[in-house]
């Protein structure tokens, strides 16, 4: 794949709807954390999240970074694990994600 079409592929990321696996909206691809070492995308920066899922973790904050090994599959929505279900159930700091 060559530099152009790999950045176009990357950059058509942005505005689309990120979903668990389960169907809760989680947000909205906003910008893309990169590895430039590595040529790797690592992480999806999120706006317009579901407050309900991250609000007692990052109250006050207008995003929030998924790493992209959460992400399942891309297509004219971001499928991610359901871990971030998760995140919303208080749980011990060794338990933590």
């Amino acid at each position: 794949m060559d530099t152009d079409s790999a950045s176009q592929e990357i950059t058509s990321l942005v505005g689309r709807e990120v979903y668990s696996n389960n169907g809760i909206f989680v947000g909205e691809v906003e910008d893309i954390r990169l590895d430039l070492e590595r040529e790797a995308v690592t992480g999806l920066a999120l706006g317009d999240i579901n407050r309900e899922l991250f609000d007692s973790r990052v109250s006050g904050r207008e995003g929030v970074i998924v790493p992209y090994r959460w992400v399942r599959a891309v297509g004219d929505i971001v499928l991610v694990n359901d871990i971030v279900e998760r995140l919303r159930e208080p749980e011990s700091e060794e338990a933590a994600v």
